[in-house]
Formats: structure tokens, sequence, C-alpha cells
């Protein structure tokens, strides 16, 4: 036997990424919200008190904007939502992802010969922000979903806002991560250093001017008003002080979309979820290969481990190469989601298993993290997901303490590189991973699922719903699988689930293994969901 002692490099990985799944089954006659878990109690409170899913996850998600500053403010880069109605109308999307704002041009990142931005602009810092996506967002499914006063959902969150929440382990241990850049930036310590020190686990923290401006916002019904009025030219001023590029019209000129999602029909059931710039494509893709694949062959766990791997890589190398923003470029989706193009990577991956190589794939892998999703199912059957991010921990991590605001780095999911199909853009949304999804069998929803973790989420919803396609009874274990990771290129993730001697297997295909945790994946399901 291989052991992984004497071949696989042990390793944390990416330490923003949890781990462990949730407990996914509707619960009782009212229904269930899975996902962060201060915002899921919040969720289920309404659902009890007789809400919908929708109405479920827009006071979880306002909730989560509040307490899990690290992932996901209310300043966060953006997000993505996917639901299907028990009533069997067709699924439908929301992205809100982060725009570049109007002065953003493909070569504004000056490039180091290693191919990394100088001084990790992109990243940190007033240049990594873009427009925010997530009020205007969860304006739009309020608006679109929502059978709840806005004050009545918001109330939770607001209050936590200004009365404080406790302040629990993984935003204090961020925190303390960040010093270095929060300290230096006034909006940002102001935020998230109140005391002049980082907030400790158990503490009560509190941010009262996110309070106030939610409160001013709700008040109006709407959110939108983030983004016009005095409110947006405050923070457009804010922008111009500390040399951020996004104006007061790139504020009004923001809207979230409602695109057709992307499908595939596998097994019986039907997969809904975001399009590109979304990371669901990618899940499709691979999805479709392996099933070509198993219909011509069968392995034991090491070359079934293979297949896997080099069917997310071809996936991989098309996602980093061909897609960016729709509105700009040309995605050969068609193409990429086609039989066809499913039979030929099915065979090309048949034979790398058989000859024991790695296929050529070219991709351009760059890890992220810093997410939060929420998975939901009511009484009616009715499923939906909805997932926030700030990017990594805490976004571009500079802030503005007039309103309490910490601001994601959606410029950082651009590729700097001028030429670049993701390349930054007046008024383009970047590529990103986040991808709710929703599964449907005989136009009937039957899951939510979504996932937080960077890169790690695509193939984390990938490697849940393929398990999911194949025993659709057993939820749970799907969540509990052996889990991989790979963006395509030699570098390859594996959780603590595998077997020595599988991951003894592919290392001696030349991949450098190591262990880690994957993406935490959440997701709900009707209780009557199962086949019979």
């Amino acid at each position: 036997m291989l052991t992984v002692s004497r071949r696989v490099l042990l390793g944390s990985g990416l330490g923003a990424v949890l781990a462990g799944p949730e407990l996914v089954r509707a619960q009782g006659r009212t229904g269930q919200v899975f996902g962060n878990p201060e915002a899921a109690v919040v969720g289920n409170r309404v659902l009890a008190q007789g809400g919908t899913a929708a109405d479920a996850l827009f006071a979880a998600a306002l909730m989560a904007a509040v307490v899990s500053i690290h992932n996901c403010g209310f300043a966060g880069y953006g997000g993505t939502a996917t639901i299907a109605r028990g009533d069997g109308t067709p699924p439908e999307c929301l992205d809100f992802n982060s725009t570049a704002p109007a002065a953003a041009r493909p070569d504004m990142y000056s490039l180091l010969p290693s191919g990394a931005v100088e001084g990790g602009s992109n990243t940190f810092g007033w240049l990594a922000v873009g427009v925010p996506g997530i009020p205007a967002g969860l304006d739009q499914f309020h608006h679109r979903y929502c059978t709840r006063s806005m004050a009545e959902l918001a109330a939770p969150a607001i209050r936590a806002a200004l009365d404080g929440f406790r302040m629990s382990e993984a935003p204090a241990r961020a925190i303390q991560a960040g010093m270095k850049r929060i300290a230096v930036d006034p909006g940002a310590a102001a935020v998230l250093l109140p005391s002049g020190r980082p907030p400790v686990v158990g503490e009560t923290y509190r941010n009262p001017r996110l309070g106030e401006l939610l409160t001013t916002l709700v008040s109006r019904g709407s959110l939108q008003g983030f983004y016009e009025g005095e409110i947006a030219s405050r923070i457009a001023a804010e922008f111009k002080k500390r040399g951020g590029l996004v104006t007061s019209a790139d504020l009004a000129a923001y809207r979230a979309l409602t695109p057709k999602p992307s499908t595939a029909a596998l097994n019986g059931f039907v997969i809904h979820t975001p399009p590109p710039t979304a990371g669901g494509a990618t899940v499709l893709q691979a999805l479709l290969a392996m099933r070509e694949i198993e219909l011509r062959q069968k392995w034991d766990s090491g070359q079934h481990a293979h297949a896997k791997l080099e069917a997310l890589r071809v996936a991989w190398g098309d996602r980093l190469r061909t897609i960016g923003d729709p509105a700009f470029v040309n995605i050969p989706l068609g193409r990429l989601l086609s039989s066809e193009y499913a039979e030929t990577t099915a065979l090309k991956v048949i034979a790398a298993v058989q000859n024991r190589a790695r296929l050529a794939v070219e991709t351009d892998g760059r890890p992220a993290g810093g997410t939060v999703n929420l998975s939901a199912v009511d009484k009616t059957g009715t499923v939906a997901a909805l997932t926030l991010t700030h990017g990594g921990g805490f976004g571009a991590q500079v802030g503005m303490s007039e309103f309490g605001l910490i601001f994601g780095h959606g410029m950082s999911r651009f590729d700097p590189r001028p030429s670049h199909p993701n390349s930054p853009g007046p008024g383009k949304r970047p590529l990103h991973n986040m991808c709710p999804t929703v599964v449907t069998r005989g136009g009937k929803p039957v899951l939510a699922i979504g996932g937080a973790g960077g890169r790690k989420i695509v193939n984390g919803v990938f490697d849940v719903l393929y398990h999911v396609l194949r025993k659709p009874e057993d939820l749970v274990g799907a969540l509990a699988a052996p889990r991989m990771h790979t963006e395509g290129g030699l570098d390859l993730w594996l959780d603590s689930k595998w077997e020595d001697e599988t991951a003894g297997y592919l290392v001696d295909l030349g991949y450098a293994v190591k262990r880690s945790a994957m993406a935490n994946i959440s997701a709900a399901q009707p209780a009557d969901a199962q086949p019979r």
C-alpha cells in the first residue's frame, strides 16, 4: 500500500475554508434554513411564523451580513441566488455580482514578472473595490419573491447591529489575522477595532452605524437607497478621498440581473444554476463529462478518482481561459455544455486513465475564499439557495466608519492581464465561484444547494451533486463523501476521508497532493423529495 506519510505532502490548505456538511432534511411542517448558524436561527424563526423560504432567506441573509462580518458584509462585493417554487414555476436566478467602476481599465494594475499584481492592489485597498452588489441583490430578492414586509424581516439584523451580538471564533480570528491591513485603514479600523483592539470571542460586538443605515433604508421600503441620493454621494466621496474609483454615477448605474439559469438534464433530474460569470457552468460541464465516462467505463477507486480529477481539470481549464462577463465577451457556453463536447472529454479522460497519464490542460489557478451560503425549503416545497461574499476575509479590508461598512474586493476576481476574457473594464462583472443551485424532477423542486469556501465551492457542489444524482435517497451520505479540489493544474487537495492508497495512486501520476478542508456545503431538501 502507498501511504500518505511517504508520498503525500500534508498541509492545512486554504485556512479560510470551513469543513463539515450541514444537516439537510426539512424538519417538521414549516421547512428549514441551513448555512450560517446565527443567520439560520433567524430564518427558521420566520418559517415557524408562517413565512416562505424566500422570506426566511432574506431575513437570514441580512443577519449574515451583520454577524458574519468577515464573509459577507452589507457592502460585500456581491452574491447570487436561485429559487424553484413548489408550484412548478420555472426556476429563476438573481445575479448581483460586483461591477467594475467606469474608470476601470484592462491594464489598471501593474504586473510583476511573476504575473502577480504589484502590491496586491487588486486584492487589498481601495483600488480593489468594485461597485457593491449585495444591497441591490437583496432588495431585488425581496421585491420579487418575499411575502413579508422588509421592516419585519430586517428587524433581527438591525437589532443585532444596534444592540450587539456575541463575537464568535471565526470573525474574531479573521480580524486578528488581518490586523496589519485593517489597522492602517481608518474606516476599517473604526468598524472592526472599536476599542482600538480586536474583539475577543464572547464579548458583545456592535456596529451601530450599520444599524442606523439599515434602519434608514428599510424605513423607505427599499435597499436601493444605498445607490442614490445623499447616501450614495457620501459613499462616493469616501472613495474619492481614499483613492478608490467608485463614483456616484457608478452606484446609480448598478442593477441586479435576472439571467436565465444554465441547465443540464441528468439521471431524470434537471440542475438549474446561475450562468457565467458564476461557477455553475463548470459544475455542469464536469457532471456531463462524468455521465459520458460512466456510460463507457467502470473502474476501481484509484482509477475512478483519476477520472473525476481529469473531468474537473478540463472544466476548470475551460473556465479560467474562456469565461468572462457575457455582456463583453463571447463565451462558448453552448459548446462547453453540449453532449458532443462531453463525449469528446469523456474519451480523452478514459484514455488518460487507461494509460495512467495526465491530460494536458491549460489553466491558471488563483486561490480565494470568504463566503456565506444559505439554503432553504418551506412547507410548500419551494427551495432556494442564496450566496453572499466579500471575496476573501473582509474583502479589500477597507471601510467607511460613517455607515459601518466594510467593502468587498470584487476587482480581485478579474484577471489582471489586459488580454484575458476576464480582464477589468468599465461596468464589467468578474468571474466568481458562487453557484447556488436548485434541482428539479418532473418540474418539482427536490434540492437547493450551495457552498462557501472560495474556488473550492465549485468542486464541492460538483462532488455533492455527483453523489446525489446517483443515490438521491442519500443526501446526508453525499455531503459526507470524500471531496477533492483542483483548478486544472497539478496541485490537488484531498480531504481527510480519502484513503491513503487512492491518494498515493494520484501522487504516482505526478500530482502534488495536499490534505485540506473543503468548501462548506449547505443543502435543503423537501421531506417528500425522495424517489418512490
